[in-house]
């Protein structure tokens, strides 16, 4: 095919805002049950999460029309449904309550109501077949107060019961086999669940009550522990970063001992310890599940990799087999007798279920997993390291442009445009995404970074963002383009930088500090710290403490870092993407941005979305604000 020579940044594609769009189906939680597995599927053309059942080779919605499962406790929710022996247990977008709905092999009943409490929400779902009650995180709000506990509902009745409270913040509630002893995650403010949580433990007495709880680890702080999971022994495990790395511990007696080193071995021969990678991602949503014991011992396990997340099968004897090769991020787990469940992405493809076979590890995709683009029309990402601070290293992915029937003009390099991930203790990941295939079709080739402070990457790694938000992060910034641009590989004189929630704070800093960006755009993005700490939600009520430090103390820091009042040295165009429900990043902050950039004459354009929360998931916005993105930048190219 003969190509067309176009400048780059205005290349011609079929590849839509709207196919883009319509491509950002997702898949979020997984059970193995009832002969099947389960999962939660996001569809943004209705922005609808429902509920899929696959069975001996056929998947089946067994959500209402007027029905989406997801929780917003902490706003960003998780844990939304549970499986229990007659069907599921799940959380209605709509009210927050929790709704019971049998399940056949071949239909659904209609969902009954559990709970009947407006005042509420409700997240982490876990099942007790023992005693036939519903685990699940409580939020409750009333009086502008919030508190938090963990609650069961009994399936039969309805009776609640407390199982604890009195801490700020509650997460993971499990049960062993015999509904005999009880595990969770607590932690207090002004902590957040990646920098320091504890451990608990209840035991049932012999009248059948919970007995005191005690703290199994934790209690030092500053270490940071998820996801706590019992084995078909009884033996507690639970993901600690104490050694560097969110890694498997398990119990001995009153204390936790690595999953797989030896304890009676002081050399540490014998078994081999896990290599230094982190296995979990930082738990924002609660019901994440990134391993698992195995009934045979050993454990089925993801592990993050220079930016990819891989899943291995691991045996107590340290031999180790990787699963789902061809997928360079798996993420939430689930098992059964015969199959290994996951949610997985890929370079060339959206995400898919994968039902992996434990004996040959055969792969076979039950769900999602088509390729919306040709191999000559995807831009596949390339992972590397550069320089940046002194003396340190940070990550990314570059996407070069790419289209079949166009090329550049004779000597141009590409414009970059620079993406920055939410949170900031987040990360980003390579795997197919149709917003950078956007770009790269059109001749922008993209860099995804994994700034100083995100997860993935060891403790260490995550905590060089405390106290230096908008410092390092934007160092990071400058550095990526500086060896991208060595490299030849950009046009340094034409980039872009955008980013959503924090990433669009970074974004914002990042032009504040004049790095020579052409422009930028901010996804309800925070632009005055100390606003977004006073309105901001409980979970992240204490977060700009650690990011920036104490408001009192620190306050030039505050203002030094605030885009808002450094409006007068942003000089270069941007745009801001709102929607009208955010409760994390408020609207007004948005619109004083806005309004003070105005003000200086600096070319601005606002996109405001009066139905969208924080995150955009209409299908019709999700297009809408990609188009309106690329046409401003193109404005400014031209």
């Amino acid at each position: 095919m003969t190509k067309t020579a176009i400048p780059y940044g205005f290349w011609h594609s079929d590849w839509s805002a709207e196919k883009a769009a319509s491509a950002s189906r997702d898949f979020a939680e997984i059970r193995a049950g009832h002969g099947g597995v389960f999962w939660i599927e996001y569809d943004p053309a209705d922005a609808r999460s429902t509920l899929w059942y696959w069975r001996a080779g056929r998947a089946v919605c067994v959500t209402p029309a007027d029905v989406s499962l997801r929780s917003r406790v902490y706003e960003y929710g998780g844990g939304a449904f549970c499986l229990m022996d007659q069907g599921v247990a799940f959380v209605n977008e709509k009210d927050q309550q929790i709704y019971l709905q049998s399940i056949g092999h071949k239909t659904a009943a209609e969902p009954v109501a559990l709970t009947q409490r407006p005042y509420c929400r409700y997240g982490d779902l876990q099942f007790d077949p023992v005693r036939s009650t519903i685990l699940a995180v409580e939020e409750t709000q009333a009086d502008e107060q919030v508190a938090h506990r963990l609650v069961c509902f009994s399936v039969r009745d309805g009776a609640r019961s407390v199982l604890a409270e009195g801490a700020d913040f509650y997460s993971s509630p499990t049960i062993d086999a015999e509904s005999q002893r009880m595990a969770w995650i607590q932690w207090q403010r002004p902590d957040q669940p990646w920098t320091s949580t504890c451990l608990w433990m209840a035991e049932r007495g012999g009248d059948g009550a919970w007995q005191t709880p005690r703290c199994l680890a934790g209690a030092e702080g500053g270490e940071s522990l998820q996801q706590p999971r019992f084995a078909a022994d009884g033996t507690l495990y639970c993901l600690s970063d104490r050694a560097g790395w969110w890694q498997p511990w398990r119990e001995q007696g009153d204390r936790l001992v690595p999953a797989f080193t030896p304890v009676d071995d002081e050399k540490g021969s014998g078994a081999a310890a896990l290599p230094a990678f982190d296995h979990a991602p930082a738990p924002w949503q609660l019901g994440t599940v990134s391993y698992l014991p195995l009934a045979y011992s050993g454990l089925l396990l993801t592990r993050m990799v220079d930016g990819y997340g891989l899943l291995f099968e691991r045996g107590q004897e340290g031999h180790e087999r990787q699963l789902a090769t061809g997928f360079s991020r798996c993420r939430q787990l689930a098992a059964d007798d015969q199959r290994y469940y996951c949610i997985a992405g890929a370079a060339d493809r959206v995400p898919a279920v994968l039902a992996l076979d434990r004996k040959t590890g055969e792969t076979c995709i039950l769900a999602g997993g088509s390729q919306p683009l040709p191999a000559d029309q995807l831009s596949r990402p390339q992972p590397f390291s550069f320089a940046t601070g002194e003396d340190e290293t940070a990550h990314a992915f570059f996407y070069p442009p790419c289209n079949a029937s166009c090329r550049s003009l004779e000597g141009e390099r590409p414009p970059l445009v620079v993406f920055l991930h939410g949170g900031p203790t987040s990360a980003c990941y390579p795997i197919f995404d149709p917003r950078v295939q956007y770009w790269t079709q059109r001749g922008f080739a993209v860099t995804d970074l994994n700034y100083r402070g995100s997860s993935g990457f060891g403790r260490a790694y995550r905590e060089r963002l405390r106290e230096q938000w908008g410092v390092v992060d934007v160092e990071d910034a400058r550095a990526v383009i500086r060896a991208l641009a060595a490299g030849g590989q950009i046009d340094a004189a034409r980039t872009f930088i955008r980013g959503s929630s924090a990433g669009g704070y970074t974004a914002l800093c990042a032009l504040v500090s004049d790095a020579g960006f052409s422009g930028g755009a901010s996804l309800y993005g925070v632009s005055d710290p100390l606003a977004l700490r006073a309105a901001t939600h409980k979970f992240e009520a204490d977060y700009l403490d650690w990011l920036i430090g104490d408001p009192e103390r620190h306050a030039d820091r505050y203002r030094q870092r605030a885009p808002l009042h450094n409006a007068e040295h942003i000089s270069v165009p941007v745009i801001f993407f709102q929607g009208g429900q955010d409760a994390v990043v408020l609207p007004e902050q948005t619109e004083s941005m806005v309004a003070a950039l105005r003000q200086r004459n600096v070319p601005v354009e606002y996109c405001f979305y009066p139905e969208e929360r924080h995150g955009f998931r209409q299908a019709a916005n999700l297009a809408d604000a990609l188009e309106q993105e690329c046409r401003f930048y193109q404005r400014v190219l031209r």
